[in-house]
């Protein structure tokens, strides 16, 4: 969640269940998408799959995730 942060997504709210909601601002369009709580690191398919759905380039990932 820390790098969702990084990459200007925001908390939305909390969605049904185990999960709360991110948003993005893409180009003039609001994307969200949403993202387990229920674990401390989630598994990098999943991470990149959110990510995708923020409007996160890969690019950018690349950004946050190198040292």
């Amino acid at each position: 969640m820390k790098l969702l942060e990084q990459a200007g997504a925001v908390f939305d709210r909390e969605g049904r269940g185990d999960h709360i909601i991110y948003k993005r601002e893409v180009g003039g369009k609001l994307l969200k998408a949403p993202v387990l709580e229920s674990k401390k690191e989630l598994p990098p398919e999943y991470s990149l799959m959110v990510f995708k759905q923020l409007g996160i380039t890969d690019d950018e990932i690349n950004k946050l995730v190198s040292p």
